[in-house]
């Protein structure tokens, strides 16, 4: 099992997201929660076809972390 991260961008009527680590894989959905699943499907979906043509799998690098500013 590996972690990717995944960034999600709230749009004007949905929200959108995509991963770092994997260029080109991306989702959209109405909420926050169903684009993170689109996205945990889209990763998979994009891993099965990458083992199926034996391409090595991209170890995830990237990490978030959330800071806290005054403003």
């Amino acid at each position: 099992m590996a972690k990717y991260a995944i960034i999600i961008e709230k749009g004007e009527g949905n929200y959108s997201a995509y991963c770092p680590d994997l260029p080109g894989v991306v989702a959209a959905g109405e909420t926050e929660e169903e684009t993170a699943e689109l996205m945990r499907d889209a990763i998979e979906f994009h891993l099965e076809g990458l083992k199926e043509d034996k391409i090595p799998i991209p170890e995830p690098t990237i990490s978030a972390r959330w800071v806290e500013v005054f403003v």
